[in-house]
């Protein structure tokens, strides 16, 4: 692709751009950004990374790809904008939360779209998608996208209703592990550690229980009988998690976002 229009400039399209130019998947000069009317902010990009700024909506008749970043709330002002000045052998690369492929064909027309939700660890290369395309995505293309996905972590295709699960996992998960850490950090004090000292210890932690998982060689749960002696202070701190309800907290988060992403998908 020769050139890629980011329509929205929020911090999943500075992710990608990031990923993109860090892995040498798509050169800052091919790269064009525009939002709704925040110059600053696409000035600061293109500061930043070298991007160009998208100087009309005229220019959209020449790329070959744009990028849907906007927020979902915005999805359909930005789409009825764009809609005119597109080639009908330009293609959709979507990360809008929740807003389905027909919604996008329904405004855009028909042309090839591929629908995903990558997360913000794009920015290091390590996001977490999932991805799924209409049937106007041939082999080619499939396969380019999902270079493109793969240059900013890992990419699995999934059925587009799953997106929504997808979504509620790995595209707000970050969130929830940061989360999880200014809890760790906030209660530092109240047993006789700084603060920088427990971010230190909990990202290693965190880092190393993650590489364990990956490695593939035990369950979760196998993993985490091992750190457990019974009477332990591992045990301890399980059968506090547990009487506070840990499990159904986290299917309640899940739930929740999933379902959120549903309802996004209604107001377009």
């Amino acid at each position: 692709m020769k050139k890629i229009a980011f329509i929205g400039a929020g911090a999943m399209a500075e992710a990608i751009i990031r990923g993109w130019i860090d892995q040498d998947c798509v050169a800052k000069e091919q790269i064009y950004i525009t939002n709704k009317c925040e110059q600053e902010r696409l000035e600061e990009l293109q500061e930043k990374y070298g991007v160009q700024i998208l100087p009309n909506k005229e220019m959209l008749r020449e790329v070959d790809c744009i990028v849907l970043a906007t927020k979902p709330k915005d999805a359909k002002e930005a789409m009825l904008a764009i809609a005119p000045f597109l080639s009908s052998q330009t293609a959709v690369f979507s990360v809008l939360a929740g807003i389905p492929i027909a919604a996008i064909n329904d405004i855009l027309g028909d042309r090839p779209i591929a629908r995903t939700m990558p997360n913000t660890s794009a920015t290091i290369g390590m996001s977490a998608s999932g991805v799924t395309f209409n049937a106007l995505v041939d082999e080619a293309l499939r396969a380019h996208f999902l270079t493109m996905l793969k240059a900013i972590g890992t990419v699995v295709e999934v059925e587009e209703e799953q997106l929504h699960a997808v979504t509620a996992f790995s595209g707000s998960g970050p969130a929830y592990i940061y989360y999880l850490l200014e809890a760790f950090e906030q209660v530092a004090e109240e047993v006789g550690l700084a603060q920088d000292v427990v971010r230190s210890l909990m990202v290693q932690t965190l880092a190393g229980a993650a590489a364990m998982v990956q490695t593939g060689n035990e369950e979760p749960a196998e993993l985490r009988r091992k750190v457990t002696s019974p009477g332990g202070t591992t045990e301890a701190g399980l059968r506090a998690l547990q009487q506070h309800e840990l499990p159904a907290t986290i299917a309640a988060c899940v739930k929740s976002a999933a379902a959120r992403s549903r309802e996004l998908a209604k107001g377009v």
